[in-house]
């Protein structure tokens, strides 16, 4: 089983290498990352956003990242997955 730090690094090395030129730098929400179901679901927004967050800030459609923690695999989440990391109400 995988340690939530080493899997945070995982899922900070994918969110790097996924940043393209034309975007506003990316980190990773500390403060909103869980596990659930033996996937560390870790949340990312632009800096900007994260220093203030100020939901005029806020980018849309960041899809968390999904660290399986049995595994050690590390992928963005999908459509399909969104009831891991939304409420149903929400």
């Amino acid at each position: 089983m995988m340690e939530q730090d080493e899997a945070l690094q995982l899922a900070a090395g994918v969110l790097a290498h996924s940043q393209r030129d034309d975007e506003p730098p990316l980190a990773i929400d500390a403060k909103r990352v869980r596990e659930s179901n033996g996937l560390l679901i870790v949340p990312y927004n632009s800096v900007q956003y994260l220093a203030s967050r100020d939901a005029r800030e806020q980018l849309l459609d960041c899809w968390p990242i999904l660290v399986d923690l049995a595994l050690g695999d590390v992928r963005f989440g999908t459509l399909d997955e969104r009831h891991l990391w939304r409420s149903p109400s929400t």
